[in-house]
């Protein structure tokens, strides 16, 4: 591994920023800064972590970073169930976003084990 454009997890979570986004354009103005810039942040916090943990020195603070990653998949999973909730996305765009969201958590998850193998 070069640097992190060689993940297949940070390559997964840019696109699926674009779909955030995509998304969150539909939202009301009245949510422009409310739900649409939480969800916008913390899915981008995804990438910019692992980016971020990739350029520090050491398995001990990609992992770190990794896991900031996963908290931010967390807490887009928090936002994608509330905005379903207040209709802002349909049931089918959620399970969509959610299945993405989950399989990123599930790669991050094994980066950390693999990095904390290492460690």
């Amino acid at each position: 591994m070069k640097t992190h454009k060689d993940l297949d997890v940070w390559n997964i979570s840019i696109r699926f920023v674009t779909e955030i986004y995509s998304n969150t354009m539909k939202f009301p103005k009245s949510q422009r800064y409310g739900l649409s810039s939480q969800l916008e942040r913390a899915a981008c916090s995804i990438p910019y972590n692992i980016a971020e943990g990739y350029a520090r020195e050491g398995n001990r603070e990609k992992i770190r970073f990794l896991y900031f990653a996963l908290g931010s998949n967390t807490e887009v999973e928090t936002q994608l169930i509330i905005a379903r909730n207040l209709n802002l996305i349909q049931d089918s765009t959620y399970q969509q976003l959610s299945e993405q969201n989950e399989y990123i958590g599930r790669m991050l998850t094994k980066l950390i084990r693999y990095f904390k193998s290492k460690v």
